[in-house]
């Protein structure tokens, strides 16, 4: 009876101790938060880009002692067409804000005949626009994959200017130019994978005054007479990029 009696009271006393050991146990940590992702916007990249374009011109023929006699105002005109080309360019990031410097060049098909004003019905003006390039820097704030930029800096467009039979349609003259002038912009830009971003990017373009000589068509030889055209351009493009650099590394996380 003795025994029985000092194996209960032992087997009661391990029994009480056992919860004591359970709370004295370390309780294992949750494993920690994963940092959060950063896009880092830093690198060369190149990429393709395309959409609307629309150039406004403004026609003045000056004297040229021959068939003008006074600067004739021969109007504005303003055609809207498709542009596609492609962009390189480098950028640097510095906490949210984003800094680069890109070239951009576009074929486009921006052309427009209208009735002359001076002769109407015997001759016809045509603008065509064929080729634009930018040349600028940029200056961005990001969100993460998000990123909101101007831009500005320098442009030039090739151009066509030609006099026809209105009846016709046959080129009596013609002057070509390309003209510099400059430009400003804004975008939006989201980098859907570490090294791709898709954008859309609105420019305007002041090209100014320029002061061209028609030349006659052949068989004839010779300058027909002087104009001073102005021009605008506005464009809306949709621009998708490349980034080099990570070759498909995750971007950068943040750093504590």
């Amino acid at each position: 009876m003795k025994k029985f009696l000092l194996g209960t009271i032992g087997l009661l006393a391990l029994g009480m101790g056992s919860p004591a050991s359970a709370a004295d146990m370390a309780v294992k940590a949750p494993p920690p938060a994963p940092l959060p992702v950063i896009y880092n916007w830093s690198g060369f990249y190149i990429g393709a880009n395309g959409g609307w374009g629309q150039s406004r011109n403004c026609w003045d023929f000056v004297p040229d002692g021959v068939f003008v006699l006074g600067t004739f105002d021969e109007g504005c005109n303003s055609r809207s067409g498709g542009v596609v080309g492609g962009q390189i360019g480098y950028r640097w990031q510095a906490n949210q804000w984003v800094f680069g410097l890109e070239a951009q060049g576009d074929w486009a098909d921006l052309s427009h005949t209208r009735d002359s004003l001076l002769f109407p019905g015997i001759f016809s003006t045509r603008t065509k626009t064929d080729g634009i390039g930018l040349f600028t820097g940029q200056i961005g704030y990001a969100w993460n994959a998000a990123l909101l930029y101007v831009k500005g800096g320098a442009a030039v467009t090739s151009n066509r200017f030609s006099i026809l039979d209105a009846p016709t349609g046959i080129e009596l003259a013609s002057a070509s130019a390309t003209r510099w002038g400059g430009v400003v912009g804004v975008g939006f830009e989201y980098g859907f994978a570490p090294n791709w971003s898709v954008g859309l990017e609105y420019d305007h373009l002041f090209m100014g005054d320029a002061n061209n000589s028609f030349t006659l068509a052949p068989p004839f030889t010779g300058v027909l007479l002087n104009n001073r055209v102005s021009q605008d351009v506005d464009m809306v493009t949709l621009r998708i990029n490349y980034r080099f650099g990570g070759y498909g590394a995750p971007p950068v996380a943040a750093r504590y």
